[in-house]
C-alpha cells in the first residue's frame, strides 16, 4: 500500500496509508465484549496478514475491550506494528463519554493503553479535545497549554514516539504544532463532510499526518446518488470510491477504517488500490457536502 511518512520526530517512520481503526470492535456503543469474540480476533489478524501495519485504538473503546483484543489477536506484534492511541476521556458506569484532561489523568490514559496492549511505548497518541458543550455542566477546563505540556513529557519520557491531536479546530492545531510538534491530526473528514478542509491543508503542508475519523460516515455508511452512480460506472462499491476519494485528496491523509467483518475489511484494502478517474473525482468534488 501506499505510504506517507509521519514526521521527521518520528525518525522517518512510514506507514502504510491504510490503517484499520478498533472503535468497532467492542459491543453497540463502543461498549462491552463484542457481539462475536472469534470474529473480532479474525479481523485483527487479518487485517496485518493483509498488509495493515497501523493501528488505531483506545483504553476507553470498551472501555478495555479494544486493547485486550488487539493483545490477544497480535501479541507479540510484528516489528513493523505502529500501534496509535488516545486518551483525554473516560467512560462511566452507563456507557457515558466524560473529559479527563487534567495532566495526571492524561498520563494515567496512557499507562494504562501501554499496560493493556503490553508495550513500552506506543507509535503516538492523539489528545482528543473536548468541544464547547461536550462536557458535563461544571466541568473544570483544562488549559491546552497545560495538556500539551505533558504529553510533551511523557514523549520526553519515552513512553510515546508522537504527539498528536484529535477533535481540534484550526487555531488549536496550530498552538498543538508550537507548542508539542504533534506530528498527526485526527479530526472528522469524509466526502460528505468537508469542513475541515483548512486544518486538512495546514497538515499537508507541514508534513503532519491527517488521519480522519468516520472517514465512511460512522456507524451509518455514507449515502449518496452520486456516489451510487459513480461505484456503478467503475463496477466497485459506495465504500471503494469513498475510501479511495480520500486517499487521492491529499497525499497526507492516513485511514483508518473500522470494521468487525472480514469481508468488509477485504473490500477496504482493495479500495487502497483503487484510482478514480479524473472524470469521476470530478463529479465527486461537485457533491454538496
Amino acid at each position: 500500500m501506499d505510504t506517507f511518512t509521519f514526521a521527521a520526530s518520528l525518525a522517518g517512520r512510514t506507514v502504510g496509508r491504510l490503517g484499520f481503526g478498533a472503535m468497532q470492535l467492542p459491543g453497540p456503543g463502543v461498549w462491552g465484549p463484542p457481539r462475536d469474540r472469534d470474529a473480532a480476533l479474525a479481523v485483527l489478524r487479518r487485517a496485518v496478514e493483509l498488509g495493515v501495519d497501523h493501528i488505531d485504538t483506545s483504553q476507553y473503546y470498551g472501555p478495555d475491550v479494544a486493547n485486550e483484543l488487539i493483545h490477544d489477536a497480535l501479541h507479540p506484534y510484528p516489528d513493523d506494528l505502529f500501534l496509535v492511541s488516545k486518551v483525554g476521556a473516560v467512560r462511566d458506569d452507563q456507557g457515558g463519554w466524560l473529559p479527563a484532561q487534567t495532566p495526571a489523568e492524561l498520563r494515567a490514559g496512557v499507562e494504562d493503553n501501554l499496560r493493556s496492549l503490553d508495550v513500552d511505548r506506543l507509535g503516538a497518541v492523539n489528545l482528543r479535545l473536548t468541544a464547547e458543550g461536550e462536557a458535563p455542566a461544571g466541568t473544570v477546563r483544562v488549559p491546552l497549554e497545560d495538556q500539551l505540556a505533558e504529553m510533551v513529557a511523557l514523549r520526553d519520557e519515552g513512553k510515546i514516539a508522537g504527539v498528536g491531536i484529535s477533535t481540534a479546530s484550526l487555531d488549536q492545531v496550530e498552538t498543538a504544532i508550537e507548542l508539542a510538534d504533534i506530528v498527526c491530526v485526527q479530526n472528522p473528514f469524509s466526502l460528505l463532510d468537508r469542513h475541515d478542509a483548512a486544518v486538512l491543508e495546514r497538515c499537508h503542508a507541514s508534513g503532519i499526518a491527517y488521519v480522519p475519523y468516520f472517514p465512511l460516515g460512522g456507524f451509518s455508511p455514507i449515502q449518496s446518488d452520486e456516489l451510487a452512480s459513480v461505484a456503478r460506472s467503475l463496477n466497485v462499491t459506495p465504500v471503494s470510491v469513498a475510501v479511495s476519494w480520500l486517499l487521492q485528496r491529499s497525499e497526507n491523509i492516513l485511514l483508518i477504517p473500522g470494521t468487525s467483518s472480514v469481508e468488509h475489511l477485504r473490500e477496504n484494502v482493495a479500495a487502497a488500490e483503487l484510482r478514480i478517474p479524473e472524470d469521476e473525482l470530478t463529479e465527486l468534488n461537485h457533491i454538496a457536502p
